[in-house]
């Protein structure tokens, strides 16, 4: 009897461990949500209430991890400051500290929905706003920030309340090793590639820009160069990538988009070669960022004198 007990013991761990070694080789499935609406511009409260619904709705149908845009939270209104529209000191009422109550109802509900979240906010760290993602896990942890690491509209020292990113790192999460790009950073392929050579395993995009065709390539070129699959919420523009392909996508402005991605084994990260070429994009972005910022203020001008 005993011999008979140690045998099925034996037969059920090699059965167990031969189906973990399988699904490590082929990769997880997971069960992902990209959201869109269009934020209120300053209104905090209004926005988190909107976000906490739609992020219920995901867990609804079912998602391991719903991603929702970039600075959904205050409305992404730092091109209203850039533009005169808005005082930058208005931002101070939007922005928020990764330890205040906003992001820790957050956390709370990432908990009790046993779902990640990923969304984008204006992050305040002392004097200064950073535009930041955040990834909470489905114990309400948070895995990682992010902070952009590229500006469209380009970028100067004055500009306390658009702080550029000072580095790209991928972040262990309960999905898997995870990477961060938020909107403008979607174009540069330097940027999807250092997250990459950090072991990230899946790459996820909060954005608010660009709806063009253009966009979904430049989000499926990000996901084919790295062999990763992509989750990007962008405002008007929801996007899965998996297995180098468009899985799902829909442009409505307020919806939520359910796909498949398979997130495959770890991989060995090669920080040498990841801080060569954050170095090379840091040296490019010095002057690309000046070259930006002269062309918006040369527009904004033009307009001005209409």
């Amino acid at each position: 009897m005993i011999c008979r007990r140690l045998a099925v013991v034996c037969l059920v761990l090699f059965v167990s461990r031969g189906g973990a070694v399988a699904e490590e080789t082929k990769g997880r499935s997971v069960r992902v949500a990209a959201v869109s609406f269009v934020p209120e511009k300053f209104d905090l409260s209004k926005n988190a209430v909107q976000l906490e619904k739609m992020f219920r709705e995901a867990a609804a149908g079912g998602a391991d991890i719903a991603v929702a845009p970039e600075g959904i939270l205050e409305g992404y209104v730092v091109n209203e400051i850039i533009a005169g529209k808005a005082e930058a000191e208005a931002i101070k009422q939007v922005a928020v500290s990764i330890e205040s109550p906003t992001i820790k109802h957050f956390r709370r509900l990432a908990k009790e929905l046993d779902m990640c979240l990923v969304f984008g906010f204006a992050e305040r760290i002392k004097d200064d706003v950073f535009n930041a993602a955040v990834f909470i896990d489905d114990d309400g942890d948070i895995c990682g920030t992010y902070h952009k690491m590229q500006l469209a509209e380009g970028y100067h020292s004055s500009w306390w309340f658009n702080r550029l990113g000072r580095r790209s790192r991928a972040f262990d999460t309960p999905l898997g090793r995870c990477g961060i790009l938020i909107c403008n950073d979607r174009w540069n392929p330097r940027l999807a590639e250092i997250p990459s050579l950090d072991g990230a395993q899946f790459l996820v995009i909060p954005s608010f820009g660009s709806r063009s065709a253009a966009q979904d390539q430049a989000v499926l070129n990000r996901g084919r160069e790295n062999g990763l699959p992509v989750i990007e919420a962008n405002v008007g523009v929801t996007l899965v990538v998996n297995d180098g392909k468009i899985a799902a996508v829909d442009r409505k402005e307020q919806g939520i988009t359910f796909g498949t991605i398979t997130i495959g084994p770890k991989v060995k990260r090669d920080r040498g070669k990841r801080d060569d070429v954050e170095r090379e994009f840091l040296e490019w972005r010095r002057s690309e960022m000046v070259r930006r910022f002269r062309r918006t203020q040369a527009r904004l001008k033009k307009a001005g004198s209409k």
